[in-house]
């Protein structure tokens, strides 16, 4: 099928023509004349209408042949599955973006969700235009080529954290995928300032987003010893006390983007971090779904106009969450935080 057709045209050349970031991931804009796909805030001159085609993710262009734009990045562009119809395939997608079928294949991906795997393909290609295993190929080119943009990381520890097994493999795909060899892309940039031996890695997300609330929410309930948020800043200490590592979220002062650095770590572990900072900081909600839904209530309609960025915040995993939960039972916040101090310790 035609997955461009899933699309409304007049609201997606819209978006592009005004660089509308409130759409950034909802679709992407293949350039039939040069063979690429661009998120809608792609600063590159508009393409001619004639040689434009939309796809509802970045999955559906590459499967189409398209490869991923340098200046826009659709690697950045955060995930737009709120949009999706259907459970099924959200929780298929999330598992997906989990590294599910890093290791198995997509019969049991099917099973895990209760469909057959015909049934999980339709489903996909239906409300994706693409396969699970083109959406899994995809995700980790992408995430490659964040790592070989923004890091000074080895070759071969970015083909690790992308999930590639061979290095033989990683440069296959990447070269089929972007046209280009991963070590040609690496020249063309300069990665973000970070400490020695860190990274900084930048996370998009679709605006509004009101960071310092976020940051006095999580700071009132952070856990001593694990976590430390100032007024600009979340920090949080990973692993072991013989190999810990050390992440700050701060925001970008002029994009919507947050930058997330880490410090000591282990390639293989990053993009299971990024998905967990995503997840806290609830980088992918849509907030255009979210406040049309809930302005049908005057009251919350007030509450919308007078903190639109508002989001919800998320635990970093769901052990902790429920240790939360439990020392929570019938005390105050500051009490709860205060058994955390003593469990930690």
């Amino acid at each position: 099928m035609d997955t461009a057709l899933a699309l409304d045209t007049a609201a997606c050349d819209r978006a592009r023509l005004a660089r509308d970031a409130r759409f950034d991931g909802v679709f992407f804009t293949a350039v039939r004349s040069t063979g690429i796909y661009c998120r809608p805030v792609c600063p590159a001159p508009p393409p001619k209408p004639r040689n434009i085609t939309y796809y509802p993710s970045a999955a559906a262009a590459a499967a189409a042949g398209y490869r991923p734009c340098l200046r826009c990045r659709p690697e950045l562009a955060p995930q737009a599955q709120q949009a999706l119809a259907g459970q099924a395939v959200q929780r298929a997608l999330a598992l997906i973006q989990g590294g599910f079928l890093q290791e198995q294949p997509v019969a049991d991906l099917a099973e895990k969700i209760g469909l057959s795997a015909r049934q999980l393909q339709r489903l996909f290609v239906e409300h994706l235009g693409a396969t699970p295993g083109q959406i899994h190929a995809t995700h980790r080119l992408l995430l490659a080529k964040q790592l070989l943009t923004e890091t000074t990381l080895p070759v071969t520890d970015v083909a690790l954290a992308a999930g590639y097994n061979s290095l033989r493999r990683f440069n296959t795909a990447f070269l089929q995928g972007c046209g280009m060899a991963p070590t040609a892309l690496r020249r063309q940039h300069q990665p973000l300032a970070a400490d020695e031996g860190g990274l900084v890695l930048r996370l998009a997300y679709r605006p509004p987003l009101d960071f310092p609330r976020m940051l006095a929410f999580l700071r009132k309930r952070s856990l001593p010893g694990i976590e430390l948020i100032g007024e600009d800043s979340y920090q949080r200490v990973l692993g072991t006390h013989e190999r810990p590592t050390l992440l700050r979220v701060t925001a970008d002062p002029k994009r919507p983007e947050l930058h997330l650095q880490l410090s000591a770590v282990d390639p293989r572990l990053i993009p299971d971090i990024v998905r967990r900072v995503r997840r806290v900081f609830d980088l992918d909600a849509d907030l255009q779904q979210v406040h049309a839904a809930l302005s049908e209530e005057p009251l919350l309609a007030r509450g919308i106009a007078e903190r639109p960025g508002l989001r919800v915040p998320g635990g970093w995993d769901g052990f902790e969450v429920g240790v939360r939960a439990v020392l929570g039972q019938q005390v105050s916040v500051a009490a709860a935080t205060t058994f955390a101090r003593r469990l930690v310790d």
